[in-house]
């Protein structure tokens, strides 16, 4: 309900643009650049491609989100991931995201966050999720690897209990 009221007369119309999408998100992230992590986002929300966000997109996809199953959790951050869409996650785009994270959550977070830390992130994914060493990471490798880990599905059974 927050984020609708942050959207005052978008979703009026029920479109949101992405100029509008990446000035609203950048405001939840003031001390770093939430700018290019805004645009993945939009562009996983932006299901038909069209360049904006219907008001029904947004609510599906912050219903899978917040209501979905674990795999249909995973598909939706699989697919924000999946930058060009093509059904795989490369390291290039997974740095792109990571990078993207950290700019957003500002140089100044502590502990303090060093340079080659996006592409250590990205290294550690690859090494647990691309499990035939292929240097992609499909979506069943994804959702496989993920549902093994305990960690991750610890991190997922929290973030629901608190919903």
């Amino acid at each position: 309900v927050n984020e609708l009221l942050l959207f005052p007369n978008s979703f009026i119309f029920g479109l949101v643009d992405e100029e509008t999408f990446k000035s609203i998100y950048s405001q939840f992230f003031p001390q770093g650049d939430a700018t290019t992590y805004a645009h993945f986002l939009f562009n996983a929300f932006d299901m038909d491609r069209n360049g904006s966000i219907r008001f029904e997109d947004f609510v599906i996809g912050l219903s899978v989100l917040l209501r979905g199953s674990v795999t249909e959790k995973l598909r939706w951050a699989f697919n924000l991931y999946d930058i060009n869409k093509d059904g795989l996650v490369t390291k290039e785009e997974m740095l792109a995201i990571m990078t993207s994270i950290y700019d957003m959550m500002g140089r100044y977070t502590l502990p303090s966050v060093r340079e080659e830390s996006p592409f250590e992130h990205v290294e550690k994914f690859f090494q647990k999720m691309d499990r035939n060493r292929d240097g992609v990471v499909t979506i069943d490798e994804f959702i496989e690897t993920c549902q093994k880990d305990e960690d991750i599905m610890a991190s997922m059974q929290l973030f629901e209990n608190v919903i």
